[in-house]
């Protein structure tokens, strides 16, 4: 914690100790350390600031609840145990969801004083041990005790998307321009940076980055700090998101060569995001004109328009983790958190349903990502350009991972490998409005003519599989025509 923090936070306290009762958002104690209670005060303290539109909550120990003057506390949460468990983990696995808090342990007027800070709820009000709280005036109630205050709360829930809520309060212009990266917001816009803050100011509030703030100054929304912070930590609610990359040596986990978090902005920071994963990504050595070069062993389009995704399709309310580029010697991972909208065998055909609109709608201004959508069809053709394996796209528990294989021959290719390269290439010729061939799919796999044989076993494997399906049958069984299992070409026989 810097000095800046502790004096921010200690001025935080006497504005907390200033009002004039308890609110609905803020607790007073002295020497109180019960945990279950803790618990239940997170619980009560994050749905109402929910339900108020507030950012945060919080519980100050130290100060007198009646008179408001700072009196001190005994009370130390990192010497505070359950059983050998630190009091902060114990809370942590009995609140659902894991919303963000933090003890911040301070000395004000020669006064030990604790403050914890505790993030609003998002989709779901807050749980301790499986029951969920609300204050009503100063009072710490059960939430299913008040139907309507559930209801009003679940309501402010469903309208206010993540991009929306704020991630910093009441700053001033001059705190606004030291924490977003303006000058990039003008820049990918492609327009001329205006010489005065009230016009930046009015272009950012414009496009929802900041928003003026009821007690005054500005806040800053989790989209402009997504977006366009200089340094994603920061913002203490949106540090997770930082997308984390990995080089690790060989093909497994075993041993990192390289980690990076990249804290940047999402947009302001992407540019250079992608060029640090060309310049680390592995490369292949190919002789032309007994001259040896050394070529990307992936294409740049694919990697750009992959991590677009995992940046904006991410489930941004899962807590706890980001996005993570994961590189070996014989692939990329790029996994984001949440399960995907679109089913993964649709990704080709399906223009994506972003749950973070904001964000996709900004980033395409942008032109980060595909205006229709995914650019997944950039992806596969690229990939077939290039001669490498197929995309993987893949859903372990509630993640989203892409994986892109290095260059393979085909013998060396597995039989899954050669059907999913079958039936994304039926998906990427559908597309484009034409139909597999055996021709096309030999070509796709960049082999001979003496070859077709085996490419007319791949097809039969992906026929088997219920992955294409046969729509014109040729005299010559080479030139028949497939498509996609989900297309509304009618199939041969059917």
């Amino acid at each position: 914690m810097n000095e800046k923090s502790i004096a921010y936070l200690i001025g935080l306290v006497h504005e907390l100790s200033k009002l004039p009762d308890e609110a609905e958002w803020v607790e007073f104690k002295e020497n109180q350390e019960d945990p279950k209670e803790i618990g239940e005060y997170i619980s009560a303290l994050s749905n109402s600031a929910a339900l108020l539109g507030k950012t945060n909550a919080y519980i100050v120990w130290g100060i007198n609840n009646i008179t408001h003057e700072i009196t001190g506390t005994n009370f130390n949460p990192k010497k505070k145990k359950i059983g050998n468990e630190e009091l902060e983990n114990w809370l942590l696995h009995l609140l659902n969801p894991k919303i963000n808090f933090r003890f911040y342990t301070l000395k004000i007027d020669n006064y030990s004083v604790v403050l914890l800070e505790i993030d609003a709820t998002f989709k779901h009000p807050v749980q301790f041990q499986k029951q969920e709280y609300i204050r009503i005036g100063s009072y710490k109630k059960k939430l299913k005790d008040f139907p309507e205050k559930e209801r009003d709360l679940w309501r402010c829930l469903d309208r206010t998307p993540f991009e929306n809520q704020i991630t910093m309060e009441q700053l001033d212009i001059d705190e606004v321009m030291k924490l977003l990266d303006y000058p990039a917001y003008f820049e990918l816009l492609e327009l001329s940076l205006p010489d005065d803050y009230d016009s930046i100011l009015e272009a950012l509030i414009n496009d929802n980055l900041i928003v003026p703030c009821p007690a005054g100054g500005y806040n800053i929304t989790n989209l402009g700090g997504l977006l366009f912070a200089k340094e994603l930590d920061a913002f203490q609610t949106l540090k997770r998101k930082a997308l984390r990359v990995i080089l690790y040596k060989g093909n497994n986990r075993i041993e990192t060569q390289k980690e990076q978090v990249a804290n940047k902005g999402y947009a302001s920071g992407f540019k250079s995001l992608i060029s640090y994963l060309i310049t680390i990504a592995p490369t292949n050595e190919v002789i032309e004109n007994a001259l040896r070069k050394t070529l990307p062993m992936y294409p740049e389009i694919a990697i750009r328009e992959l991590v677009a995704n995992a940046l904006i399709h991410q489930d941004l309310f899962v807590t706890g983790t980001g996005p993570m580029i994961e590189i070996f010697n014989d692939r990329i991972e790029i996994t984001n958190p949440g399960e995907p909208i679109v089913a993964v065998d649709r990704f080709l055909d399906t223009p994506p349903k972003s749950r973070n609109e904001a964000v996709a709608s900004l980033m395409r201004r942008f032109r980060i990502c595909e205006e229709r959508g995914s650019g997944i069809d950039k992806v596969v053709f690229q990939t077939e350009l290039y001669q490498l394996p197929a995309p993987l796209f893949e859903v372990p528990e509630n993640f989203t991972r892409t994986v892109l294989f290095a260059h393979k021959d085909m013998e060396n290719m597995s039989r899954e490998d050669r059907i999913r390269a079958c039936y994304l290439h039926a998906c990427l010729k559908h597309i484009q409005r034409q139909k597999m061939t055996n021709k096309s799919l030999r070509d796709r796999f960049g082999l001979a003519e003496s070859k077709g044989a085996q490419i007319s076993r791949i097809i039969n494997s992906a026929l088997e599989a219920g992955l294409i399906k046969k729509v014109t049958l040729s005299e010559s069984r080479r030139d028949s025509a497939y498509v996609p299992f989900w297309s509304s070409s009618k199939e041969i026989g059917a």
